[in-house]
């Protein structure tokens, strides 16, 4: 697959970017030369290599322990620790520039 230059166009207006005819074509050629890479690593034959959950043994785990305990302190309860109470919604506001009363207010910033 190969990326276009209309695919290039399409997602630069997605970003909202303006590009040059050069940066265009630069990030043409940038991201053919990704997808041709990813091509070349599909070749690999990779039917030996062990999948690998995370690459987190470098992180001060416990090599020892195998499977899903090796990975535990991944999953832990859902749990709010030190609970303690939100900022009232009026002293939130109280600082804001502009405010509606329940919301603050901010400047536009993206424009078609």
């Amino acid at each position: 697959m190969k990326v276009t230059e209309q695919d290039v166009l399409y997602v630069a207006d997605l970003g909202n970017l303006e590009l040059t005819e050069a940066e265009r074509q630069r990030m043409l050629i940038d991201l053919n030369s990704i997808l041709d890479y990813m091509d070349h690593l599909n070749e690999l034959d990779t039917t030996e290599v062990e999948p690998m959950a995370q690459t987190s043994d470098r992180y001060g785990l416990d090599p020892g322990q195998t499977g899903t305990a090796r990975f535990a302190y991944a999953l832990r309860d859902d749990a709010v620790h030190g609970l303690r109470s939100s900022l009232p919604h009026e002293e939130a506001l109280r600082n804001a520039p502009q405010t509606d009363g329940a919301f603050f207010q901010v400047p536009k910033v993206i424009e078609r």
